[in-house]
């Protein structure tokens, strides 16, 4: 939280004065700016991968898991593993619906008599 007051107002105070202020080291910060760089790409695949993850997944109905998630995306030209894509579905809270089989509530080819329609 310090290191990001001191990016936030670096063009207003110099860095050697605010992490005086803060007791924190020069090196620390300039350490901080380069680890937040290299997140940030980080983020951005994750970004995008949630966004695709998203997507396929609401355009399955919420039935796709990740293992056919991936293979959608592979047929796509996306390349990410399956355990990328389980871990997006995780960051998300995406859970896959299972299906159900229909099954038939009555059986009309019985030998039992019918009754008569009255409302003729």
């Amino acid at each position: 939280m310090r290191y990001a007051f001191i990016q936030k107002h670096r063009h207003e105070f110099s860095i050697k004065a605010m992490a005086k202020v803060f007791g924190v080291s020069r090196s620390g910060f300039y350490d901080w700016v380069s680890r937040s760089a290299d997140q940030s790409k980080q983020q951005q695949y994750r970004m995008q991968l949630d966004n695709l993850v998203q997507q396929r997944f609401i355009a399955s109905k919420e039935r796709s898991g990740a293992p056919c998630l991936t293979k959608e995306l592979a047929s796509e030209g996306s390349k990410y593993n399956q355990e990328a894509v389980a871990a997006s579905m995780r960051r998300q809270s995406l859970r896959a619906k299972v299906g159900r089989r229909y099954k038939a509530t009555t059986y009309s080819k019985h030998g039992l008599p019918v009754a008569l329609t009255l409302l003729k």
